[in-house]
């Protein structure tokens, strides 16, 4: 999954190709890397930002999905929003995919919208909110309590009528560095909830303020992270750099078959 930022803010490339043509632009090269979903978010999550308006939004979004749509209409198109109205207005133009920040905690029509929207919908794990997840950030066991979060969350989002269910473990979203790192090396622990995984660990903070660098300088790292995800059952890499993430994937594919082939 190909992010794309259609923010001035976001914590990595601060909103550089952030107007519909670029995105238009960043879309392609995603696809051409071998992207099979892309995803479009026009509120920054990162730690203390501030929601806009809801009209401010889809002023960011309305044209750039448009124009993706158009030219590809064959890719799985996700719009990153926790507001239903902006969900209803993307699945109008032909978004195919809600991904929710807060797994329907932040507006109570959400899962409402989704499921008469018949879409599926990615529900993520996140302690607070945005602009209060890193405020100090407390588990007796992180693991533990976000399976039995999504236990139960699960359960009220198909009692709403969702029928497909993606789960994100929200990496970076309400934990220290050293619980996301706990969360990494326990994913296949997340089989048990028998729904699709996806990991987002691209150019975060759980990476550079390990390394001392900056997220400009985290793709290599990143990809040491989704292979790490990989072997521990992600399903789903979201990710700025499509094509380091696709040769995670190729590899990773490539020694699991290695794997059970005869050794003569």
């Amino acid at each position: 999954m190909g992010i794309l930022n259609a923010t001035p803010d976001s914590f990595y490339n601060q909103g550089q190709n952030s107007h519909p043509g670029a995105l238009l632009k960043t879309a392609e090269q995603m696809v051409i890397d071998g992207a099979s979903m892309l995803d479009i978010g026009a509120i920054s999550s990162r730690p203390g930002a501030r929601p806009v308006p809801i009209e401010e939004e889809w002023q960011r979004l309305e044209k750039a999905i448009q124009l993706i749509r158009k030219a590809f209409p064959e890719i799985v198109f996700s719009v990153d929003t926790f507001r239903a109205e902006i969900a209803r207005r993307a699945a109008f133009e032909g978004v195919d995919l809600i991904n929710d920040i807060s797994a329907g905690d932040m507006d109570p029509d959400m899962l409402k919208t989704v499921a008469g929207l018949n879409l599926p919908y990615i529900a993520m794990h996140m302690q607070g909110r945005p602009e209060t997840m890193q405020d100090q950030p407390r588990y007796t066991n992180v693991t533990r309590e976000i399976l039995d979060y999504f236990i139960q969350k699960i359960s009220v989002i198909e009692q709403a009528g969702i029928k497909d269910i993606i789960i994100d473990p929200g990496f970076g979203f309400g934990k220290t560095i050293t619980q996301n790192y706990q969360l990494l090396l326990s994913l296949n622990l997340f089989s048990i909830l028998e729904k699709p995984v996806l990991a987002g660990v691209s150019r975060k903070s759980m990476i550079y303020k390990v390394l001392g660098n900056n997220s400009e300088e985290a793709l290599n790292a990143t990809t040491a992270l989704n292979i790490l995800a990989l072997q521990n059952g992600a399903d789903i890499l979201r990710v700025h750099d499509v094509k380091e993430a696709i040769e995670c994937v190729q590899l990773w594919e490539y020694a699991k078959i290695s794997s059970i082939e005869p050794n003569f």
